[in-house]
């Protein structure tokens, strides 16, 4: 595992998602690329500028507009984002704009294995 998982300590007492949520929040295409993104942090920290960057240039659906790319970052910052921030998957500092991403061993490994056969494709 990576770096972030020095995050999942400051954590230790959180409990692991249930599979039911860990699919439910793997259900998005925009929230997995924002996961693919965060999980690729060697500290787990991204601005939403960024995150919105990755996934608008990763999401051949997205309109390759700039009016494209604030869509997308307003989605990540009122429905993605929180719907994470909710799991216990990110913090997300809404004043500056960061997230943190918390390692979980069960959304790791699944959201691993969506990158995999989305990347295959």
């Amino acid at each position: 595992m990576s770096n972030r998982e020095k995050g999942s300590t400051a954590r230790a007492c959180y409990t692991a998602p249930s599979l039911d949520l860990v699919f439910e929040l793997l259900a998005s295409r925009r929230r997995r690329q924002a996961l693919y993104y965060l999980s690729e942090q060697s500290d787990g920290v991204a601005s939403v500028d960024e995150i919105a960057d990755y996934v608008h240039t990763n999401d051949d659906r997205s309109d390759c507009s700039a009016d494209g790319r604030s869509e997308i970052a307003a989605g990540l910052r009122h429905v993605h984002l929180p719907k994470l921030e909710d799991a216990g998957v990110v913090d997300h500092d809404a004043r500056s704009q960061t997230v943190r991403y918390w390692s979980q061993p069960s959304l790791e490994e699944w959201l691993e294995h969506a990158y995999h056969k989305e990347s295959v494709q």
